[in-house]
């Protein structure tokens, strides 16, 4: 056999590609700590923690508005399950943390959606997973937005409106039963 047909199998890594945007960056350059563009690999066992703190935090943000420790991602396998995922938990005993829609309070925690917008203070993040198979680390590739993320995800939903210009909204009381008033009332 040659060396090649020796040689292990290559596993792909899983890598968590982030986005960041701050409309203060270009004065402030709060990101100015951040390694842009290169992939950065994170052990398994390790927590990837985000703050203002270099001693605690990987990926320090330049920002006294940030806590110490802002939040932290933790690379994890689902039970009787080849998937990988992320947890995210806020660390901020000051600051909530959106993900998508959902709040986060201090030490709460979820799951990553495989594409979602993490916003705390004035901070945008676009989160997405590229999943892998190795189980030994994860990769982080961190991006700069040049425009706000929220802008280009969230744009306002073209709800139908009926021809004749009632839309549903006009009746808050639709999908309730109905309830027997005194005429007096």
């Amino acid at each position: 056999m040659t060396s090649f047909e020796e040689a292990e199998t290559e596993e792909t890594v899983t890598c968590l590609h982030m986005t960041f945007y701050h409309p203060y960056q270009d004065d402030k350059m709060v990101f100015r700590c951040l390694n842009f563009c290169k992939r950065e690999q994170v052990r398994a066992d390790e927590m990837a923690k985000f703050g203002r703190d270099s001693s605690a935090c990987h990926y320090k943000l330049m920002d006294t508005r940030v806590s110490r420790i802002q939040f932290s991602l933790q690379f994890y396998r689902k039970l009787n399950s080849s998937e990988f995922c992320f947890e995210i938990k806020n660390m901020s005993k000051k600051t909530k943390l959106m993900v998508d829609q959902t709040e986060l309070g201090y030490l709460n925690k979820i799951d990553l959606p495989w594409r979602c917008i993490i916003c705390f203070g004035d901070y945008q993040i676009l989160a997405e997973i590229q999943e892998g198979e190795s189980m030994d680390y994860f990769e982080t590739h961190l991006h700069l937005a040049e425009a706000p993320i929220l802008q280009e995800r969230y744009l306002p939903s073209l709800q139908p409106v009926p021809e004749n210009c009632i839309s549903s909204s006009s009746f808050p009381s639709q999908g309730k039963s109905p309830t027997e008033m005194d005429e007096n009332e």
